[in-house]
């Protein structure tokens, strides 16, 4: 039996071990999130040559569209359009075409999780299932985002030497992780609507088509009409690739915490959303007995 003294003791060191628990355990927690992304970037490391082949798409769309360009540039007689000049103009879509292309298919791994059950073993997991997602689709992101830049230099170097400076670069690297958070959320978003209809493919291929328009690949949203580009700012399509694209081939012109308030805005409010959709999901499944 404890003596009063021992009971006094022990109920003093009770809440002050608490206290000193909750820090351990969110440490313990962000190591695990490290982990899953220091796998996922060993893990697609491997596949190095496989998303150097790959890329190879990257310099025939490349090709396509400096031609492209050039025409319309030599057909307008002006050296800036919309601002940009010719060299600017590649490079901006050369870096939103190396981010498209590093983003992988969210939609068919979520698909196929709910098809095979083995959603029902991720969620035993002690993590996020959102969040360990998120550090395994970031972690891939950055793995081919090396790869495709790495093409891309090359090839842009090669041709038209090397405009962008110092800063530009800085704030592409900054812009891009809010980039590629919106870009995970919305996909999220959209992956774990599979809970109900399972295929979701179809709702990805729309929002891939609303990036490469309203969201800035094909062209700056400056070569827009006046009432689309108002459209487009009220919309996160634009955070996830024009943001950046433009910051990097014109960064005098930028102002970046306001893009940062946008990007990290956005992102928020969308993992409330996904989080939202999620909790419906899981219940949905606890009720279906899966």
């Amino acid at each position: 039996m404890r003596t009063s003294e021992e009971h006094a003791g022990a109920s003093a060191a009770g809440p002050a071990g608490l206290e000193a628990g909750r820090p351990a355990a969110g440490l313990i927690k962000s190591l695990k999130y490290y982990a899953v992304g220091r796998i996922s970037i060993r893990d697609h490391l491997a596949y190095v040559t496989d998303f150097l082949i790959r890329s190879v798409f990257l310099i025939i769309i490349m090709y396509i569209f400096m031609q492209l360009w050039q025409t319309t540039y030599q057909g307008e007689g002006t050296d800036l359009i919309a601002g940009y000049s010719f060299r600017q103009m590649i490079w901006y879509i050369l870096l939103a075409e190396a981010l498209t292309m590093a983003f992988p298919s969210l939609s068919l791994r979520i698909e196929e999780e709910v098809k095979s059950g083995d959603v029902g073993y991720k969620l035993t997991r002690p993590l996020s299932y959102i969040g360990y997602h998120y550090m395994a689709y970031l972690s891939e992101v950055y793995v081919r985002l090396a790869v495709n830049l790495a093409v891309g230099l090359a090839l842009g170097w090669a041709a038209f030497g090397f405009p962008l400076t110092g800063a530009g670069w800085a704030a592409f690297a900054v812009l891009s992780l809010g980039s590629v958070t919106v870009n995970f959320m919305l996909n999220m978003a959209l992956s774990l609507c599979a809970f109900w209809v399972e295929e979701t493919r179809g709702l990805e291929f729309v929002y891939h088509k609303l990036l490469f328009t309203v969201g800035g690949m094909l062209m700056p949203l400056e070569l827009f009409p006046e009432a689309l580009q108002q459209v487009c700012r009220w919309s996160p399509f634009q955070a996830v690739l024009y943001f950046p694209s433009r910051a990097a081939v014109r960064w005098e012109d930028v102002q970046l915490l306001p893009m940062l308030a946008v990007q990290w805005g956005w992102a928020a409010a969308l993992t409330l959303v996904a989080a939202l959709i999620y909790r419906l999901g899981v219940r949905k499944l606890h009720l279906n007995g899966g």
